[in-house]
C-alpha cells in the first residue's frame, strides 16, 4: 500500500473556499500525513489583492521566475509514494510557492496528484509550468474545486483517480 501525503498551499486560511478545506477532506478519507507548505514571509490581505497591479502577488506572477521562499527548507519526503497536491489558482496557474516547493525537494518516481481552489479560473497551463519543477516525478491533473467544497464531492472524485 502507497505511503500518501496531502500537501498544500493556502494563503488564507479564514476563506471557506480554501485549499485548506479541501485538504482536510483529503487527509481524512485517504488516512494521509498532512503537510502545509508555507511562505517564510505570509501573505497580508494587501498581497492578495489581485485586482492592485503592484501588490505582492501580481507582481510575483508577472515574473515565470518568481520563487517565494519557503519557510521550511528542512522536510522530507522520501517515505511517501503519492503526493495529493494543492493551491489556489492565480492567474490559471499555480503560485510559483509551488514551484519552489517542487523545485526544493526530490520527488523522482513519485506520484504528484494535483488539486486546487478557485471561483473561477480552470486549471489553463498550470501542469504545464509545474512539470520542470520535478520533471522525474508522475503528474496526475486532478480537480479544480468550486464553490461549496464538501466531503461527498471529494470523495467522489478521489474514487476516479488511477495511479
Amino acid at each position: 500500500m502507497s505511503k500518501i501525503l496531502v500537501a498544500f498551499f493556502s494563503p488564507n486560511p479564514d476563506s471557506h473556499h480554501t485549499t485548506r478545506k479541501v485538504a482536510e477532506f483529503i487527509t481524512e478519507i485517504t488516512g494521509a500525513d498532512t503537510y502545509e507548505i508555507k511562505p517564510a514571509t505570509p501573505y497580508t490581505e494587501e498581497d492578495l489583492d489581485w485586482e492592485n497591479k503592484e501588490s505582492r502577488t501580481t507582481v510575483e506572477m508577472a515574473d515565470t521566475k518568481s520563487r517565494p521562499e519557503l519557510a521550511d527548507k528542512n522536510s522530507t519526503f522520501d517515505d511517501y509514494d503519492v503526493i495529493y497536491l494543492g493551491f489556489p489558482i492565480w492567474w490559471y496557474v499555480a503560485p510559483h510557492i509551488i514551484n519552489n516547493f517542487l523545485e526544493s525537494y526530490d520527488f523522482s518516481g513519485k506520484t504528484i496528484v494535483t488539486f486546487a481552489t478557485s471561483d473561477g479560473s480552470s486549471w489553463g497551463d498550470t501542469l504545464k509550468h509545474l512539470k520542470p519543477s520535478s520533471p522525474k516525478a508522475k503528474f496526475i491533473e486532478g480537480k479544480v474545486f468550486r464553490g461549496k467544497i464538501n466531503k461527498e464531492n471529494i470523495t467522489d472524485w478521489i474514487k476516479t483517480i488511477n495511479f
